[in-house]
């Protein structure tokens, strides 16, 4: 069939329509479109480019809008039917008072008729969203935590409570249930809101939804916090390895970690191996990375220093 096409070709004349011929091509030219070029099938020689749209780029909001040619994609959630509040319509004519006043009127209607669970969805996702952005989360951990937000708000767990705690405890919940290395203060300070709010949130988070979700809260350990910190530090793999046996045997001899931070311990053996390995770094840049302060790290050090001692 392919053949039959072919020959086809060869035998239309090349005047016919408006593709263009070359006094380049061969003998017997057979022209045809191809991904936007005209192409000898015989030659195979461009003769002309074809230009579907001349599109020009938009820097200011106002480009933007003038020069789109498609729509946003609808949520998931949340009305269909938009009622704007502009003094014309769609052709551009002006509406006149009682036309503004039946529209306004409709409006109201529209927004008496969505539930309090959708206009919490309507705030709630954007800023979950810009959250994770901020963090640099994957995927599959914003959609988990926007699961865990979703029963807290069937819950009507938000009711006089914080969104924003609430967005951010279900954050790093679905961050502790996979286990991804980032702390509470880095969520509370990018979400801008006080710890003891996010603490208070993730605390009915644990207690009343993960478990109907079938979820599992996993603490952070101090060993996932050693290869962050030691690739911020920009320390080979070597040291980490070396800091993470020294962790590992500190505990099983005696180091007790209840009751003690994990970023301490892991900055502190950080600090111990990179010294022992001849990688200068300084207190204040390991205590800046892991958001402690000198005098944890000091301490700290001293413990696990002591217990490999006894070895």
């Amino acid at each position: 069939m392919n053949n039959s096409y072919r020959e086809l070709i060869k035998n239309k004349n090349p005047n016919e329509g408006n593709s263009p011929t070359t006094n380049d091509c061969c003998d017997h030219p057979a022209i045809e479109e191809r991904g936007g070029n005209n192409v000898c099938l015989n030659c195979g020689i461009i003769s002309e480019r074809t230009f579907v749209g001349n599109e020009r780029r938009a820097y200011t909001i106002e480009e933007i809008q003038t020069r789109r040619r498609t729509e946003p994609r609808w949520r998931d959630f949340g009305p269909r039917t938009m009622l704007p509040s502009t003094k014309t319509d769609s052709k551009g004519k002006s509406i006149g008072p009682k036309e503004q006043a039946l529209f306004s009127r409709l409006s109201k209607i529209q927004n008496s008729l969505i539930s309090s669970i959708e206009r919490n969805f309507w705030e709630a996702k954007p800023k979950l969203k810009m959250l994770t952005s901020k963090l640099n989360i994957p995927e599959y951990i914003s959609e988990t935590a926007w699961k865990i937000y979703s029963i807290v708000a069937k819950k009507k767990l938000t009711m006089g409570r914080s969104i924003n705690g609430f967005i951010a405890g279900s954050l790093y919940a679905a961050i502790r249930v996979h286990d991804f290395p980032r702390l509470l203060d880095e969520v509370c300070e990018a979400s801008m809101t006080p710890r003891r709010t996010v603490h208070r949130s993730l605390a009915m988070i644990i207690r009343e939804v993960l478990p109907q979700l079938g979820l599992r809260y996993q603490p952070i350990t101090a060993e996932s916090l050693v290869f962050r910190f030691g690739n911020e530090l920009d320390l080979p793999m070597k040291i980490q390895k070396i800091a993470i046996d020294m962790l590992r045997k500190a505990s099983q001899n005696g180091l007790k970690r209840t009751g003690k931070d994990p970023k301490g311990l892991a900055a502190a053996c950080i600090y111990i191996a990179a010294k022992d390995g001849c990688i200068r770094k300084t207190q204040s840049n390991v205590a800046d990375v892991a958001k402690i302060t000198e005098v944890t790290l000091r301490s700290r050090a001293k413990q696990i220093k002591t217990i490999l001692s006894l070895l």
